[in-house]
C-alpha cells in the first residue's frame, strides 16, 4: 500500500535548474524542520510557513513541495510517497553502492572537463594540418567551454521531467558520437562546430552529477562527498594537456587524442547504462505509482509528476527565467558569481600563460608543458585532503550544537577567507619568478596553492550558496554555472594578448589585483551576511534571536 503518512521531503538538488511549481520537491528535510522548529526561548519560535505571505518565497515552495498536511483540505491518502528508511529510497541504499555512485558522478566531470583542455597538447599539430591561427587553435578549446553556457538550460530541468539516468544517456550518445566527429574532422570549421558540441552535451555532468550526490547523502556525509566531486572540475582541465602533450612527443597523430577522448566517453556510458539507477525521488514516485495500480487494480495511486503538464511558457519564465532574475535581484548572488567566474577563468588563462613561460622561456617541450600542470592538481588534492581533515569535522560538531536549527551558512565561508589571499599570492608568485634565469621550479610550485585556493573557494561558496538559498538553490547555482562558463570561455581568447604585451610578470600581477579586489567578497559575507539574506527576496529567513541568544557569537549569525 501506498504511504499515508505526511510526505517526506527529498534533500535539495543541486541541478542546474529549479523545476516548475511541485515539479520541484527537493527540499532539505532538515532546512525545513528548522522552520517549523520551536525552541527553550519563547522569543525564538519560527515561524510556519504557512502563516507567511503568500509571495513569500519560503511559503511559496513549502507548499509547492509538501502539499497539503493529513487532515488538510486537498489531503490524498492516495498519492504515493517514499519514506527516507525505505529500500526503495536513493538514501537507504548501501553506503558502498552509494560512495560508487559518489564516484562515477565525480568521473563523468572528469570526463567533461578533461575534454575541455586535451586540444591543449596537440594546438600545434592541428594549426600544422588546418593552417588556421594561433587565435582560432584557442577556440578549440573555448568553444567547448562556451557549451558549458547552453547544456546546463537544458540538462537540469530535463533531468526532472524524464529523470536523471535518461538525460546522462541520452547526452553521452551524443557526446560519445560529437568526440567521433571531431577524431574525423576534415577541416576547420568541422571540428570547431564539432567542440561547440560536444561541450553542449558534456555539460549534462556539470549539471546533474551534483543532483545525484543530493539524491543519494544525507547533510552530514554530502559535504564529504562534494569535497571529492569538487575536485573533479579541476582535475579533469590540469590532467588534459598531460596526456595529450605526451601524445604529441611520442609521434601519435593528433586524431588519436580525440580517439581517446572517444574511448572515455564510451567507457562512461557502458557504465551509466548498467550501473547508474534513476536517484531522482519524483520519478521513482512515478514508477511506484505505476506499480500499485499494476499490481492492486485500483487507478487512484498518483505520483505528483504525473499531474504536470509541460507547458513551454511556464516553463521558459519560471525555470529558465529564475537564475537570471536572481543573478539581477541578488547582489550576494552576483558577488558570489562574479568571484567564481573570475576563479574558473583563470583556470583556462593558464593554458595560454604556461606555454610563453615554460615553453618559450624555458624550452620544456609539449610533454613537459603538460606535466607543469601537475602542481595545481596536487594542490587540489591537498586543499580537498585539508577540508576533510579539519574543516568538515568541525562543521559536524556545529550541526550538533546548533540542533536542532540550522548551521549558519557563513560557518561556510571560512576555508574562502583562508583561501582569498592565498590566491592573490599565488599569482604574484607565478608572475615575478617567471624570468628565464630563474629556475622553473619557482614557477611550477606556485601552482600548489594556486589549486589550494581554487577548491576551496569553490567549495566554500558552492555549499553557502546551497545553505543560503535551499528552495532556490538550483536556481543560484544555475546562474553560477552560466556565468563562470562564459569567463572559462571568454579569458582564453585574450589571454595570450595579454601575456605578450604585458609580459609575464604584469599579467600575473593584473590577476592578482584582481584577486585583491574581488578577495574581501567571502569577509563581508561573513560578516553581513545575516544582513543581506534578511534583506533578499529569495533566502528563506528567520526571526532574530532573543537578546539571551544574540550574546553567544555563534548564534548572533544565525539570527538570519
Amino acid at each position: 500500500m501506498a504511504s499515508t503518512h505526511p510526505r517526506n521531503p527529498p534533500s535539495p538538488s543541486l541541478t542546474a535548474q529549479e523545476s516548475p511549481p511541485v515539479l520541484s520537491r527537493q527540499l532539505n528535510s532538515e532546512s525545513h524542520a528548522s522552520h517549523v522548529e520551536t525552541t527553550s526561548h519563547s522569543s525564538t519560535v519560527v515561524e510556519s510557513p504557512h502563516d507567511r505571505e503568500d509571495d513569500d518565497v519560503l511559503s511559496q515552495f513549502e507548499r509547492e513541495t509538501y502539499g497539503p498536511h493529513e487532515g488538510e483540505k486537498g489531503w490524498d491518502k492516495y498519492e504515493v510517497t517514499i519514506a527516507e528508511d525505505d529500500p526503495e529510497h536513493p538514501k537507504s541504499w548501501s553506503r558502498v553502492y552509494r560512495w560508487y555512485l559518489t564516484m562515477l558522478a565525480g568521473v563523468l566531470v572528469l570526463n567533461a572537463t578533461f575534454a575541455s583542455s586535451a586540444p591543449e597538447g596537440i594546438i600545434f599539430d592541428m594549426m600544422d594540418v588546418f593552417h588556421f591561427s594561433e587565435e582560432v587553435a584557442t577556440l578549440t578549446i573555448s568553444l567547448f567551454v562556451a557549451g558549458y553556457c547552453l547544456g546546463p538550460l537544458i540538462w537540469g530541468p530535463l533531468s526532472e521531467y524524464i529523470g536523471r539516468r535518461n538525460v546522462f544517456i541520452i547526452s553521452f550518445v551524443f557526446y560519445t558520437g560529437f568526440q567521433v566527429g571531431c577524431a574525423l574532422s576534415p577541416n576547420t570549421a568541422a571540428i570547431l562546430i564539432f567542440r561547440f558540441l560536444g561541450g553542449t552535451f558534456a555539460a549534462a555532468p556539470l549539471s546533474n552529477s551534483g543532483a545525484v550526490i543530493s539524491d543519494i547523502w544525507d547533510a552530514d556525509t554530502r559535504g564529504e562527498a562534494l569535497a571529492f566531486f569538487t575536485l573533479a572540475p579541476f582535475a579533469g582541465p590540469t590532467l588534459g594537456p598531460v596526456v595529450s602533450g605526451f601524445m604529441s612527443v611520442a609521434g601519435v597523430d593528433w586524431r588519436w587524442v580525440y580517439w581517446l577522448l572517444t574511448f572515455f566517453a564510451g567507457a562512461c556510458l557502458v557504465a551509466l547504462i548498467f550501473t547508474l539507477p534513476e536517484t531522482y525521488l519524483p520519478i521513482l514516485l512515478v514508477r511506484k505509482a505505476r506499480r500499485l495500480r499494476k499490481e492492486t487494480g485500483d487507478d487512484r495511486y498518483w505520483a505528483p509528476l504525473e499531474r504536470q503538464t509541460l507547458e513551454i511558457i511556464p516553463l521558459i519564465t519560471h525555470v529558465l527565467g529564475r537564475p537570471f532574475v536572481m543573478l539581477v535581484q541578488e547582489p550576494m548572488l552576483l558577488a558570489i558569481c562574479l568571484y567564481m567566474s573570475f576563479v574558473y577563468g583563470c583556470i583556462y588563462i593558464l593554458f595560454e600563460a604556461y606555454p610563453i613561460i615554460f615553453t618559450e622561456m624555458h624550452g620544456f617541450n609539449m610533454g613537459f608543458l603538460g606535466l607543469s600542470f601537475l602542481p595545481i592538481f596536487l594542490g587540489g588534492i591537498t586543499g580537498v585532503a585539508a577540508y576533510l581533515l579539519i574543516f568538515n569535522p568541525r562543521y559536524v560538531k556545529a550541526r550538533a550544537r546548533h540542533a536542532p536549527r540550522p548551521v549558519p551558512p557563513e560557518m561556510r565561508l571560512e576555508i574562502a577567507m583562508w583561501a582569498a589571499p592565498m590566491l592573490a599570492v599565488s599569482f604574484f608568485w607565478f608572475g615575478w619568478t617567471s624570468y628565464p634565469h630563474v629556475s622553473y621550479w619557482a614557477p611550477l610550485v606556485a601552482g600548489l596553492p594556486l589549486g589550494w585556493s581554487i577548491v576551496w573557494i569553490f567549495l566554500a561558496l558552492f555549499n553557502y550558496m546551497i545553505d543560503a538559498y535551499l528552495f532556490v538553490a538550483a536556481s543560484a547555482l544555475a546562474a553560477n554555472t552560466v556565468t563562470r562558463s562564459f569567463f572559462g570561455a571568454g579569458f582564453p581568447l585574450f589571454a595570450a594578448q595579454m601575456y605578450e604585451r604585458l609580459g609575464p610578470r604584469w599579467a600575473s600581477s593584473l590577476l592578482g589585483f584582481i584577486a585583491i579586489l574581488l578577495g574581501p567578497i567571502p569577509f563581508v559575507l561573513y560578516k553581513f551576511g545575516p544582513i543581506i539574506r534578511r534583506k533578499s527576496k529569495f533566502v528563506p529567513t528567520l526571526p532574530a534571536p532573543a537578546k539571551d541568544v544574540e550574546e553567544k557569537p555563534v548564534d548572533t549569525e544565525h539570527s538570519a
